[in-house]
Formats: C-alpha cells, structure tokens, sequence
C-alpha cells in the first residue's frame, strides 16, 4: 500500500493431476521429481534468477506443461502393463496453499532486497514473476510481456528518475473475450533504508501471491471476461507504473469493465476482514459481493471510500487502483487493514497467519468469479 505522509513511505489452485490407476507405480514423486526436479536443482541458474531460492516443492510447480505431458505420456511404458480396472468418479482435488505460500516467503525473502524499482532485488522479484507466469501457461498481450516505464517519483530525499517495469498476462473469456477486467498488484517495495531490508511481506508480496492464484484458477476454469493480470512496478514511488499503464494501456481504456487491485492480502487477523473499496462509487459492484459468505472467519467489509472517510482512513486513491480512478475506470480494492508490521522492516513472511491468508485469498478469488459473472450482462 502507498502511504503519501513522507515518514510512513518507507513503510491453485495447483493440484498435481492424478495419474491413471493403470499404472500405480508410475506416480508424480517416483518420475516426474527425479527427472525434472533433480536435474533442475543440479543444472547452475541462468544469471537473471542468481539470488532466487527454488526449493523443490516450487520447481515442481514451475514445472512446464510439456515435461507433465511427457510424463503422462510415457508412464505405460516405464512399467508392465496391467488389466484395466474400474476407476471412481472424478472429484475436485482440494486447495493446497504450498504455493500460494511459496510465492510470498520467496517474493519476501532477504535476498529481494526489499524489491525497490530499478534496484537488483525489484528484478529479481520479476524474473520470478515472470517465471510464474509462464509456468501457468499465461499468455502475454500482443504488446508483450514487460512493460517498461521511466518516471519521476518520490525518495526520503526528493524526487528522482525511476525506471520500472510492469509485468502482464492475459486470459481470454469466453462470454464477453471483448470486455476486460484488469487483476492488478504491485510488486514493489521500499528496498534497504538504514541498513534495514523492508522485505514487504503483506505489502504486497501477499497481493502479487493473490493474483497468481487467481491466474491459476483461471487456468482450469477460464473467465467470462478477458483478463489482464498486471504486476505493477514503482507503487511505492508514486503509483508509477500504475499510470504508465492507464497512460499506454495494452487495450483501450473504453474496453476495461474494471480494474480488481489487490494490495495487502495477507493480514486479515486485525478484524478477520478483508476490506472493499470502492462501491461509493461503484454502487452495482456490491450486490455482486455482500452475499458471498465468509472463509475461514474471514469476511468482506465493504467502506473506506466515502467523503466521511478522511485520512489515511481513506483508501480510494491508496494504491494503483488510483490510477484508474482518475482515468475514469471503475475500480474495487481489496486489502487488509493496518497493522503495526506496516511499512516496518518486521513486515516479514513469518508473521503471516497461513490459515488467514489462505481465507482471504479463497474470498479474493469469490469475489473475483462474482464480479467475473455478473457484470456486462
């Protein structure tokens, strides 16, 4: 989240597919870990991710779609065949959060250096967005993957020239593929003031691990509108990259239904909400949202956004949704509210709650599917 008072700046589902019963010995740990997941562990980083910690529980998930094919593929033959027997009924594979939690210890981890824009650490937070992204399967807009900008933005010691770069991704729908919704999340933090590494666990690796899952949902079940996730550089500067890309948009402004940002999901434990911003002015967003019932004591709160709302009680223009606003998009931010761990050097993976964050994100992604569904009808 931005904070514009000086002081406080420095503030899948990914279900491994279930293999034939034909062949019960070739499963994914016996084949597929040994092969693709040991040779990656062995094989040196390519320069650009020098830094970034893959355990094997990731590389697993950054595991292409064509090695799992492989995989499927060539299980009959690594065994002697079997006599086909009756199979179950497919049933939904239950939500595993490894990921969802993968993604923000890595994005927060020390070796990011707080991800400032232009600084070694904010690039290796990209590649591995980058990384994910294509891991997923998500596609990038005609216009390509990275989305770079250079702009003038805020330091403890006045104004300077940044040079950033936003990350996109794009999924078709399949009602409206000509409506879009924009998924936003910065990725950017603070960097290293002091001594100190800001490593920016809830704001906002939480947000950019939010997003991912929802990319990943809509793998397996596609959207009605066409989605354009967008990671955004240079949040913490001065909404940069956030308005560079309403400034150069990947499609026209006139086709975005909504822009969805999500800036700190993770910390919900202050009041078990996750907070909406933006129905005041949006009011058909809230039917869409207020009966969606609550996960894990995890429920919305809707707010934050009328002229009674002053301050930094007032989150309308608090991050990148801003841009958005301005240009006249209609927006909706969800976030957690303050905590003390906010814009503090302590805003670490450890405090996250797993139970809380995986609650908030399984309502980010309720909400998104109502949204998803009920608008441009």
């Amino acid at each position: 989240m931005n904070d514009f008072n000086g002081v406080h700046f420095l503030h899948p589902v990914f279900p491994v597919p279930s293999l034939a019963a034909a062949d019960r010995n070739c499963t994914f740990d016996t084949v597929f870990s040994r092969v693709f997941v040991a040779g990656m562990l062995a094989r040196p980083k390519p320069a650009a991710m020098v830094g970034v910690c893959f355990t094997e529980a990731v590389l697993m998930r950054l595991a292409t779609p064509f090695a799992l094919a492989l995989l499927l593929s060539g299980c009959s033959a690594l065994t002697p065949a079997t006599p086909p027997t009756a199979q179950p009924p497919v049933v939904a594979v239950q939500a595993s959060y490894d990921q969802l939690l993968a993604d923000v210890r890595i994005l927060s981890a020390d070796d990011m250096e707080g991800r400032d824009t232009g600084a070694a650490g904010g690039e290796r937070a990209r590649d591995y967005i980058v990384a994910r992204f294509e891991a997923l399967g998500i596609a990038a807009p005609p216009m390509g993957r990275l989305q770079p900008f250079e702009a003038r933005g805020r330091t403890r010691e006045g104004p300077k020239t940044f040079n950033g770069i936003n990350i996109l991704g794009l999924v078709p729908g399949t009602r409206v593929p000509d409506r879009y919704i924009v998924v936003t999340a910065h990725y950017d933090h603070v960097g290293i003031n002091d001594g100190q590494t800001f490593n920016g666990a809830d704001d906002n690796a939480s947000g950019v691990a939010t997003m991912l899952e929802i990319a990943a949902r809509l793998k397996a079940t596609p959207p009605e509108h066409s989605v354009i996730f967008a990671a955004f550089d240079g949040e913490e500067r001065g909404l940069l990259g956030a308005k560079h890309f309403v400034e150069a948009p990947p499609v026209p402004l006139s086709s975005i239904t909504m822009n969805l940002n999500f800036d700190m999901t993770a910390r919900a434990e202050t009041d078990m909400k996750l907070w909406v911003t933006g129905t005041y002015q949006h009011p058909t967003f809230r039917p869409l949202l207020e009966t969606l019932p609550s996960h894990g004591g995890v429920s919305l709160a809707f707010g934050k956004d009328s002229p009674q709302d002053t301050g930094e009680n007032n989150w309308v223009e608090a991050s990148d949704q801003a841009a958005f606003f301005r240009a006249g998009v209609p927006f909706l931010y969800l976030g957690v509210d303050y905590h003390p761990d906010y814009h503090r050097p302590t805003d670490d993976f450890e405090r996250i709650t797993p139970s809380v964050f995986a609650a908030a994100t399984e309502l980010s992604v309720a909400a998104f599917r109502a949204l998803d569904q009920g608008l441009d009808r």
